[in-house]
């Protein structure tokens, strides 16, 4: 697949806090499920990088945007709703066997 349809994400966490490991692992776990080999996962720690934290308008962490594809999307939490996130990452989660 070429760079261009790969999906492209950020995830703004606050260190090691419970609910950016808990995000972190959820997201890990879905992409490698139902995105494997199609993504790009960028992980920014708000307290090593706050100017990317200001830059994107970050306002409650962790906080996850799809670049890509396009539109952009938003997630706040601790993805641990797994349609939830599938559906923010325009995945139809009735398409696929969870």
């Amino acid at each position: 697949m070429s760079n261009s349809s790969q999906y492209r994400l950020v995830l703004f966490i606050s260190g090691a806090s419970p609910n950016s490991v808990r995000a972190l692992n959820n997201l890990k776990q879905i992409c490698e499920i139902h995105l494997k080999g199609n993504y790009k996962l960028e992980v920014v720690d708000v307290y090593q990088q706050p100017e990317l934290a200001k830059q994107e308008q970050i306002i409650a962490l962790p906080t996850l945007i799809r670049k890509n594809p396009t539109p952009t999307r938003h997630l706040i939490g601790d993805m641990s709703d797994r349609a939830r996130v599938l559906r923010g990452l325009g995945i139809n989660p009735s398409d696929i066997a969870i």
